[in-house]
């Protein structure tokens, strides 16, 4: 039997099974799972191995490559950012970086990047996933290139340089690379294990990823178009991410480590008021900015229904149809990694693994959590 630590209310011990199933199975390797109701954790389980030769286990402590779900907490040291009166949603990005105007961008503006709607979703020139790791670099070549579509107009997911897009601002703004900001706003003040990149002191903590088969899945994109220009330019190899420059990177879209936990404990903020562990981070007034939908239809770059909000993304999604109406916001990561804020419930839902699926954003065993948890809350 594989032995799941942690506690988990009985009113949920169906998730704990599934996540038992899923081990048992090897559908999954090691995972975590958290749910906050009302600033309690209901449910804080974890299970499994932190290596595919399923030789550690997983750990109360074991943390991993969130991918994507990066880009929750970077959009929350933006909306932070908002909330102090520094940046303003609705002003143009170059009133805070000059260069960014280049090349008619000087009507893009800040809730732009925030929707994954400035025509900015990706890299113009050809550079390789070592390149991508200078920033200072790759900011510049963003701030040079023109839009690839009329800024506002449509979404197109901003896969692997929104961390460079937002991360910039943020440092303009604050003084802080993201990754100090991250850590001394937000990580270090909520004692929550997050990290942009990862600390060599805590790299024996991490569970290495494991990717999928790709072989026969992997799509065809137009040569030139905007998905082939977003989603293979860096050719982004999963195994890239168990590397030490992939560690030392500060990639505010991508190279987030974490567990469920700590995805819970500080996105509850949003969930609950603006407020996680004692600790006041975000008005009520900035939470309502994120229900401002920004975009709804096909992404240009995902090839699937999405309704966008500023930061995250909003239900009703036609791509994640399990996450239910009303004010929710959430995201997923590349292989599954998933976090849902549910405003409604008060219930912050989190979920970390290491064997990935084959979803861009979540995953079927995220949804299957998913779908689990709900029914579980409405019994």
């Amino acid at each position: 039997m594989t032995e799941i630590h942690g506690t988990c209310d009985p009113k949920f011990s169906e998730v704990r099974s599934l996540l038992e199933k899923y081990l048992e199975s090897g559908e999954e390797v090691g995972a975590s799972i958290t749910i906050d109701i009302d600033g309690k954790e209901v449910v804080d389980i974890w299970g499994g191995y932190a290596d595919k030769e399923r030789t550690k286990p997983w750990k109360k402590d074991t943390i991993v490559n969130v991918f994507s779900c990066t880009k929750t907490i970077t959009s929350l040291a933006v909306l932070m950012l908002v909330d102090r009166g520094l940046i303003d949603v609705n002003e143009r990005v170059s009133h805070y970086w000059p260069e960014f105007e280049q090349n008619g961008k000087q009507d893009v503006l800040v809730k732009h990047l925030l929707g994954h709607t400035s025509g900015v979703s990706g890299w113009e020139e050809p550079l390789s996933t070592e390149d991508m790791y200078d920033v200072e670099k790759t900011i510049v070549m963003l701030a040079k290139q023109a839009p690839w579509w009329t800024p506002g107009t449509a979404s197109g997911y901003h896969a692997l340089c929104s961390g460079h897009l937002l991360g910039e601002l943020v440092k303009r703004v604050s003084g802080k690379s993201l990754r100090e900001f991250v850590d001394t706003e937000i990580a270090g003040p909520l004692e929550a294990d997050f990290q942009i990149g990862a600390a060599e002191r805590t790299w024996d903590r991490i569970s290495p990823i494991i990717p999928p088969d790709f072989t026969g899945v992997m799509p065809e994109f137009e040569e030139g178009s905007v998905q082939a220009k977003t989603l293979l330019n860096p050719p982004l190899d999963p195994n890239s991410v168990n590397t030490e420059p992939w560690r030392q990177a500060e990639l505010g879209a991508v190279n987030g480590h974490a567990n469920s936990r700590s995805l819970s404990r500080i996105l509850s903020a949003i969930t609950l008021g603006g407020s996680t562990q004692g600790k006041k981070i975000l008005s009520e007034e900035t939470i309502k900015l994120i229900f401002q939908e920004q975009s709804n239809g096909k992404d240009l770059v995902l090839g699937l229904p999405f309704r966008l909000g500023i930061g995250y993304g909003l239900t009703p999604s036609g791509a994640l149809p399990w996450i239910p109406e009303g004010n929710v916001c959430f995201w997923g990561g590349w292989g599954g990694s998933t976090i849902i804020m549910d405003l409604d419930k008060r219930m912050t839902i989190a979920y970390a693994m290491n064997k990935m699926g084959d979803g861009l954003v979540s995953s079927d065993r995220a949804e299957a959590y998913g779908r689990a948890i709900y029914q579980a809350f409405e019994k």
